[in-house]
């Protein structure tokens, strides 16, 4: 089992709201209200975690050990919407996300296969680890750049615990894992040719809650990441090529391969592809 290892390994690093946060620095002069409003929308996205968790129990009954391990991912993602609302009641209480807010952002995600899903998530970590890293850049006000900086840290260590995942789920089910992780990483390290950020939060998850069935859609202004990414915090190419670097790095480690460009590892996904019988391709542990 993975779940104890990665217990002791998160418990050891985790930070403390009240201790590691330096909430005395606060300046105020230093916060736009643009600023503020852009910190709202990201505790209600951060909210999300909530319906994921419920994703992941629900699709992943027959792994213990994987749901164990949602536990922390849990408390943690959940911990990151907090940290956001504590800032806002403390130095910004007319944007503290309501409870409707937030319970609008939990919707029931439609089933789907539990290794696509694995890795889905495993990128969506990297690409926010980026996005926040950059989010602590493009602020001024020092509080705001610290709490940044430590959830960047925060999904970076999560990505590597689902990496973990993802090379047990090699060893078991061969090349039925590596055919859905390549799969799921051809599309998310692709950004540059979709009109849309490729995080799960900005993905459809649900038919019957069809059009408002992704978590930005039910934001109160859901072009809000759109425009934080383009014209806010500005994830440029530059940074979009460091988010798709990331990814085919630790694919090429873990399928102990070399790619060097989406288009390597779509040749492979083919490969792998082929050598599944075509009922079985892509379904979940």
């Amino acid at each position: 089992m993975l779940y104890p290892e990665l217990f002791k390994q998160l418990e050891s690093v985790r930070w403390d709201m009240d201790k590691d946060i330096p909430w005395d620095c606060f300046d105020a002069s230093l916060l736009s209200d643009e600023q503020a409003q852009t910190i709202k929308m990201n505790a209600i996205t951060e909210w999300a975690a909530l319906p994921a968790t419920e994703m992941f129990l629900r699709d992943n009954r027959d792994d213990s050990d994987f749901s164990a391990f949602m536990s922390i991912w849990f408390f943690e993602e959940q911990k990151h919407s907090l940290v956001l609302m504590e800032y806002l009641r403390r130095f910004r209480p007319d944007l503290v996300p309501t409870e409707e807010e937030l319970h609008e952002v939990r919707f029931e995600f439609d089933p789907a296969p539990a290794l696509e899903t694995l890795m889905l998530h495993f990128c969506g970590e990297i690409r926010l680890n980026h996005w926040y890293r950059r989010a602590a850049e493009w602020h001024t006000e020092p509080v705001i750049k610290h709490i940044y900086t430590t959830l960047s840290q925060d999904e970076a260590r999560h990505g590597g615990a689902y990496l973990r995942y993802m090379k047990r789920a090699i060893a078991k089910f061969g090349n039925e894992a590596k055919a859905a992780f390549a799969k799921v990483g051809v599309l998310m390290a692709s950004a540059r040719r979709t009109a849309q950020a490729l995080h799960p939060t900005n993905l459809h998850v649900s038919k019957v809650h069809y059009p408002r069935d992704t978590v930005q859609s039910r934001l109160p202004n859901p072009e809000w990441l759109e425009h934080w990414l383009s014209e806010q915090i500005q994830f440029d190419n530059v940074w979009e090529t460091k988010v798709v670097d990331r990814i085919l790095h630790n694919l090429s480690l873990l399928m102990e391969q070399s790619f060097k460009s989406v288009q390597e590892l779509n040749r492979f996904r083919k490969e792998m592809a082929a050598t599944l019988p075509a009922p079985a391709a892509y379904q979940g542990a």
